[in-house]
């Protein structure tokens, strides 16, 4: 991936980091599902020497009532609302998976400013343009 394509995020740690219970709680599951998430790679994690476990952004997740950034539904009345992991999340890492990238380089090329996008490919994902986020993908490598 050349320079010009994007720029690529350097530090990580700008990122809101979760463990794996923790993004259960948030989510309002069990450890286990968040496991069996990251085995079917619905979401990645970084792991780190100095850290017990995997380690998952919590800007993986959104509420349920905008899991479709293109079709959104009303907020919940009371304000509240179930979370829920970003849908289009799983294909994008398919596909940057098949174009040979470990979750590390996933975690910074989802959280990097391209410039074919105009913003980080997470940002778009969560605006509900995952056609866009692909297209740019399959050109990675």
């Amino acid at each position: 991936m050349s320079n010009a394509e994007y720029t690529r995020l350097n530090d990580l740690d700008a990122i809101t980091w979760l463990s794996v219970p923790e993004f259960a709680e948030q989510l309002g599951t069990s450890p286990a599902n968040v496991r069996g998430a990251l085995k079917d790679r619905r979401i990645v994690a970084r792991r780190e020497s100095h850290r017990v476990g995997p380690q998952i952004p919590r800007e993986f997740l959104v509420p349920a009532h905008l899991a479709n950034a293109a079709a959104p539904k009303p907020a919940p009345a009371d304000g509240g609302g179930k979370l829920v992991i970003l849908p289009s999340l799983q294909g994008t890492i398919i596909v940057l998976s098949d174009q040979g990238l470990n979750d590390e380089d996933i975690l910074v090329w989802l959280f990097s400013h391209h410039s074919e996008l105009q913003a980080t490919p997470l940002e778009v994902l969560r605006q509900g343009n995952k056609s866009a986020v692909r297209r740019v993908a399959l050109v990675v490598g």
